[in-house]
């Protein structure tokens, strides 16, 4: 029990501000495989799942609902379609490996935008809620 509420007080402390563990990965990849693209890479592909989890938080807060996780899965899946089948049509076959990771970075452009609005929502929604 200690142990999941070990991993969760974690997590949660990385997605508050995803902008950290990017800038650890970057740098420590970075350092350790001087290959700053794929360090960039790296670093998108893990904080990608913090902005996940952090804009579906900050989207049921906003807006008063439980559905943020799955809207956030249903548009990535969504979209994972939609690329498959612009692929499938252009070349005639699915390379899968391909399509998840353009769903997956254009999810990371998606939830960095997300996160700084809602963020900033987030805030004046508390700042300007009555005592």
């Amino acid at each position: 029990m200690w142990l999941w509420e070990s991993v969760r007080l974690i997590y949660a402390f990385l997605a508050v501000i995803p902008v950290v563990p990017f800038a650890i990965i970057y740098w420590a990849y970075g350092a350790y495989s001087n290959n700053r693209k794929k360090a960039f890479g790296i670093a998108m592909d893990v904080t990608t799942v913090l902005l996940i989890g952090c804009v579906a938080v900050l989207y049921d807060y906003i807006f008063v609902s439980d559905f943020g996780l799955y809207l956030i899965l249903l548009v990535l899946l969504l979209l994972g379609g939609f690329i498959g089948n612009m692929q499938f049509r252009k070349r005639g076959a699915v390379d899968t490996k391909k399509v998840v990771r353009a769903v997956w970075r254009i999810g990371f452009l998606f939830m960095s935008v997300l996160y700084v609005l809602f963020m900033f929502i987030g805030i004046g929604k508390v700042l300007l809620a009555p005592m």
